[in-house]
């Protein structure tokens, strides 16, 4: 099952994005969430196709990122997870660079501020 903080972090970014990409985002997410359940490690990603992929894969490996530095670092700037995250992430044709960089910073903010 995946991680509270991760699920959590995945709506509250589609939440945020949907007015910028789409009202269905929340839905693709769901779906994204759904299809990725029981697989958290950061080396296995979805097509990432879908926006809702995207943000799913990039709040599961933004998690595991966090939760690998907190005990240097307790509580990192979202900026560096963000920039951390994304070459952990398979490039996509799909996804313009500058939406995927946006989706990625909201994702690490919303990881950051779920943190439990």
């Amino acid at each position: 099952m995946m991680e509270t903080a991760v699920r959590s972090a995945a709506r509250a970014a589609a939440r945020r994005l949907s007015d910028e990409l789409g009202q269905d985002l929340r839905t693709q997410v769901e779906d994204a969430l759904e299809a990725h359940d029981g697989d958290t490690r950061p080396a296995q990603y979805l097509d990432l196709v879908s926006l809702g992929s995207l943000i799913v894969s990039a709040a599961s490996l933004a998690w595991t990122i966090y939760k690998d530095q907190r005990e240097k670092k307790p509580k990192p700037a979202p900026k560096e997870i963000a920039e951390q995250v994304k070459p952990g992430l398979p490039p996509s044709d799909q996804i313009p660079s500058a939406q995927r960089t946006r989706i990625i910073e909201v994702v690490a903010e919303e990881v950051l501020g779920n943190d439990s």
